[in-house]
């Protein structure tokens, strides 16, 4: 049976319909205390206060976290003006006389920081609006319901929650034995450097890593990229993977696969990089870009009650963390900290539905399997719901079908000078379970992609749809009516 929308009110239990304050009596008590500002504790906060409980959000740094200062936003920035440079560089194919003169970084940056700084703004404003009490400082869990706040200057203040959300967000890992520093560097620094290098090694061909080979490589920078598994981006379907390495290739990005990293030696000069094959890499820098680590080491957690594996806090299907608080709340864990895809959209969508349970709402459950992916390299790699290799695991081979739409056939794909296919993947004779992207600009349909997936379409169902020509849109639309047994475009 195919799935339906869900069903739920949007609107509070009549008695929560009044905004809730801290009490005059005990000022630092409140219904919930938000421990980090970052995309899922700020919409924790924001829909619980919307939905009339008072509301105390802890933050260390900045409210908006990883994704809006060191993460998504930031980097998606300086990808678009990666494209910008490369639209300059082959305006010549469009019958535009433009020419790169070369990459002005303070400019860059400082458009960067535009961007960021109007989102930040926003967010406080928005903040403020809904009354939510912002505490400034390093929190830690002192015990199931109560958050010890250490301000900058040492003073230290409590804050008591009826339900409290740990939302505290991740980091930047590094591996063994490598130490951070120098010409050695995470994407946090990547993203404060004022000059283009000549040459970098980006150890890593995860998401991280093939965004920033993309973003150098288009400003004029030597790339080599170092994955010690068999792909780039090896979450993805093996079929993107492989087209991303020929993508690259093409760009004249290198790349080292199966090799893992042994050791790095500094000089003066630059950085040279050992594999375990013995092969050795020359460059300026080293970007480590091995993924993120869960941020909570020495905050408490274990001491509460919370069970932490590899520094991930387990929680149950609701995102509890198990542990109670006195005034007959919960402990509840969102974002990068829970086991999964870290994701901000994901955090933000878990923060929400924490929210919603706690003001006595019942959302409908996050479904994992549904949630998109998007890797913002050129060409961008976009997916939803599960790849091939692990749909015959789920179903076995016989049960699953696959298509290919190339988009050598979609008229603007063509226009926009564009490669790439949608690969569609199928139960026999049932609903699409997963979709797999790559191109220029495909991460902007993936939204239908999830609407697919996550309502249990089956292609006949998109097949029958009329989708705007021309637009890569299209291409769903005819992947959909190839995989239904009526292709017009594609070849059988």
């Amino acid at each position: 049976m195919r799935r339906q929308p869900a069903q739920q009110s949007q609107s509070p239990p009549p008695s929560l319909r009044s905004q809730h304050l801290p009490t005059h009596d005990n000022p630092d008590t409140y219904d919930v205390v938000v421990l980090g500002g970052g995309s899922g504790g700020y919409a924790a906060a924001l829909r619980a206060a919307q939905l009339g409980q008072s509301v105390a959000l802890v933050e260390k740094d900045k409210l908006g976290g990883t994704c809006l200062h060191v993460g998504c936003v930031p980097t998606k920035a300086l990808l678009h003006a990666a494209e910008v440079a490369d639209a300059a560089t082959h305006g010549a194919q469009f019958g535009v006389r433009t020419t790169l003169d070369g990459i002005d970084m303070p400019g860059v940056l400082a458009y960067k920081d535009s961007v960021v700084a109007g989102l930040y703004k926003g967010l406080q404003g928005l903040i403020a609006s809904r009354k939510i009490t912002v505490v400034e400082g390093h929190g830690t869990l002192a015990s199931p319901g109560v958050v010890e706040v250490t301000a900058a200057d040492g003073a230290t203040r409590s804050l008591t929650g009826t339900h409290v959300v740990l939302a505290t967000g991740s980091y930047a890992k590094t591996l063994p034995g490598l130490e951070l520093g120098g010409r050695v560097l995470t994407s946090d620094q990547a993203l404060t450097l004022d000059t283009v290098p000549k040459s970098v090694v980006v150890l890593g061909g995860g998401v991280i890593g093939v965004e920033f080979a993309s973003v150098w490589k288009s400003f004029g920078a030597d790339v080599q990229i170092v994955e010690a598994l068999p792909h780039l981006v090896p979450n993805e379907d093996v079929a993107l993977s492989k087209a991303l390495e020929r993508a690259f290739r093409k760009r004249g990005i290198k790349f080292s696969l199966g090799d893992r990293f042994a050791q790095v030696k500094q000089s003066d000069d630059g950085v040279q990089v050992e594999l375990e094959s013995g092969a050795t890499f020359d460059a300026e820098l080293l970007l480590v870009a091995v993924g993120r680590g869960a941020r909570t080491a020495d905050l408490g957690y274990e001491a509460a009650g919370m069970r932490v594996d590899r520094g991930f806090v387990l929680t149950d299907e609701l995102l509890r963390t198990g542990v109670a608080t006195p005034a007959g709340g919960q402990v509840w864990a969102v974002g990068d900290i829970v086991p999964g895809l870290q994701l901000a959209h994901r955090g933000f969508a878990q923060g929400i539905f924490v929210a919603e349970q706690i003001a006595g709402l019942s959302p409908a459950q996050i479904d994992e399997a549904t949630i998109p992916r998007v890797t913002y390299c050129e060409p961008e790699v976009a997916s939803v719901g599960v790849t091939e290799a692990r749909a015959a695991e789920l179903y076995g081979p016989d049960q699953v079908e696959t298509i290919e739409y190339n988009l050598a056939g979609n008229g603007k794909s063509k226009i926009l000078g564009t490669q790439g296919f949608a690969k569609l993947v199928r139960r026999k004779d049932g609903p699409v379970v997963g979709m797999h992207l790559i191109g220029s600009r495909v991460g902007e349909l993936i939204g239908e992609g999830q609407l697919i997936v996550g309502w249990e379409a089956f292609p006949e169902d998109v097949a029958s749809l009329v989708h705007a020509h021309p637009t890569q849109n299209e291409a769903l639309g005819e992947a959909h009516m190839a995989l239904a047994g009526k292709p017009l475009h594609a070849h059988n």
